[in-house]
């Protein structure tokens, strides 16, 4: 087995070239994905360089180029697991292409210019956004460097800026079906004040046809943000009202554990005996024994891979007017709106 070379520095190109006995272009072409290179010349370069301990610096070389494979993933609420599993999964899909996916972490309010004037400076090939940022000033500033830019859930902002999101009109359309299917009668909405574009689409949805399917909404009870606390909030807010409702929408998951939690062990309620909870987005958590939450599947997966499809198409086609995509809504009934 070839042993790497220990120098004390890091091994060059022009240190590789010497010990496989070829050109320092031979040892740039092999590194290079389509370049032009005998199989003879490629294998001497590739032992030379595994016996050395050579890797090629790939932010050097982009320093003579105009873009890097460096993809800026804007991301926010990483606690939340259908955050932390869509960007797993850009980042495996992004990886498998041979992209390099860094995270650039933001909040609501937010100034994003620094995030902006990291990307630029590091020549990124595109950009996915995925938090709840307001991603204005990000599309400006990235439309005009012509960096590709996909958003993730959010508005459209403009024909050159690409956009991924699940069908959040099936989605409250299946969330007020499934609550008079159970013979609910009365419905709450659990939600966050914090401004959301899929979520609060999805609430106004979910108000329109609990209107049409002759269902009486009592109230919307908020906490601060989507997510446990926020839920232990929201059901606070309905506890002290003194309303009740056999039917509760709570936007997402992550907010319907802690509203679930909170209404049955500090209000004594039982689920579903007292009332059904449907959820948004089919965490893992959802489908634990202790909460065997009734939810829409919001699938991550398909949303990464259309994420990442519409990034390259707006990598190799940036005339072409941006893709804008819908993913399917799902229910996923369990017994939290059925009796076992």
């Amino acid at each position: 087995m070839t042993q790497t070379i220990k120098t004390g520095k890091p091994p060059t190109s022009d240190d590789v070239a010497l010990l496989a006995g070829v050109s320092r272009s031979a040892v740039s072409r092999t590194f290079t994905p389509g370049a032009s290179v005998s199989p003879k010349t490629r294998e001497k370069v590739l032992e030379a360089a595994k016996t050395l301990g050579y890797r090629v610096n790939f932010l050097a070389r982009s320093l003579s180029q105009s873009r890097t494979n460096l993809i800026g993933l804007v991301v926010s609420d990483m606690d939340n697991s259908f955050r932390s599993r869509l960007v797993d999964q850009l980042a495996r899909k992004l990886v498998a292409l041979d992209y390099r996916p860094f995270m650039l972490p933001s909040s609501p309010g937010d100034d994003v210019s620094h995030l902006v004037d990291m990307m630029l400076h590091y020549k990124v090939s595109g950009a996915i956004i995925t938090s709840d940022t307001s991603p204005s000033e990000i599309v400006e500033e990235c439309a005009a460097y012509g960096v590709p830019l996909v958003l993730v859930n959010k508005q459209q902002m403009s024909g050159n800026v690409a956009n991924v999101s699940l069908d959040c009109v099936k989605a409250g359309q299946l969330a007020a079906q499934a609550l008079k299917n159970a013979g609910c009668r009365t419905v709450a909405i659990a939600s966050q004040r914090r401004p959301s574009y899929s979520i609060d689409k999805r609430k106004c949805v979910f108000m329109e046809v609990c209107w049409q399917l002759g269902l009486e909404l009592v109230g919307e009870f908020q906490g601060a943000a989507q997510n446990y606390a926020g839920g232990v909030e929201a059901a606070t807010a309905l506890l002290t009202s003194g309303l009740h409702a056999d039917g509760i929408f709570c936007v997402n998951d992550y907010l319907a554990l802690g509203f679930l939690d909170h209404i049955r062990f500090r209000g004594g309620w039982r689920i579903p005996d007292d009332a059904c909870v449907v959820g948004c987005d089919d965490i893992d958590e959802a489908a634990w024994l202790s909460y065997d939450l009734t939810t829409i599947r919001q699938d991550a997966a398909a949303i990464a891979q259309a994420s990442v499809q519409a990034l390259l198409e707006r990598i190799e086609r940036p005339r072409k007017k941006a893709s804008c995509v819908t993913i399917g809504a799902t229910l996923i009934e369990r017994r939290s709106t059925r009796a076992s």
